[in-house]
């Protein structure tokens, strides 16, 4: 087994063993600490993942992106071609349901595809991150083609317990850093990380607590 898998297994173990208050309580600081990312606060459209067993809790996101007006959308992964294809989510009540492994996914047969080009904001997930903007996703690569090809421009923001955060991440060739990290203990803005056009115009300083 690689230095790679043998990672991954060994964090997500960890969080897996979190208990589900204290998953709880550690996501409910997570997604207070987004609001003092800069670019969130300015986006209009934010893609957001919905959590999926021992994941930090994205759900009542929704709710507060709406009562600011924002757009949200939620992707629907694609086995072949492996790709990622991010749909408007109004109603997550309705306009989703399980699909891949299981994860709650957009109904893609009573909604539309949006245009990746134009989400600010994509809220990441993954297994394993490091403070220089590394990241270990589960294996798919899904995240790494979407940035690479559909959402360039996009500000990578992405949420973690702070057990899943080492000293550095083995990273292949193709795996995109990620401009935020963000957990329960701070916010971890990334040098020159990403590409992404908001992330560009950021003051928010390189580490806040």
């Amino acid at each position: 087994m690689d230095d790679r898998k043998v990672t991954r297994k060994t964090i997500l173990a960890l969080r897996d063993a979190l208990s589900w208050e204290c998953r709880q309580d550690k996501s409910a600081l997570i997604r207070k600490r987004l609001w003092d990312i800069e670019e969130i606060t300015r986006a209009k459209h934010v893609m957001i993942y919905v959590n999926f067993r021992s994941e930090v809790e994205t759900m009542p996101l929704f709710q507060e992106f709406f009562q600011k007006k924002m757009q949200v959308s939620v992707p629907l992964t694609i086995i072949q071609p492996p790709q990622l294809i991010p749909y408007l989510v109004t109603d997550p009540d309705h306009d989703l349901r399980p699909g891949y492994c299981g994860i709650q996914e957009p109904d893609n047969s009573r909604l539309a595809p949006c245009d990746p080009r134009q989400i600010d904001v994509v809220l990441v997930p993954g297994s394993v991150f490091d403070p220089h903007g590394g990241r270990l996703g589960y294996g798919g690569g899904y995240y790494d083609r979407f940035f690479a090809s559909a959402a360039p421009n996009a500000v990578r923001v992405a949420l973690a317990f702070e057990l899943q955060v080492v000293d550095s991440v083995p990273l292949m060739e193709h795996d995109m850093k990620m401009d935020y990290l963000l957990t329960e203990e701070k916010v971890r803005k990334i040098s020159g990380a990403g590409n992404g056009a908001l992330a560009k115009k950021a003051t928010l300083s390189t580490e806040s607590s």
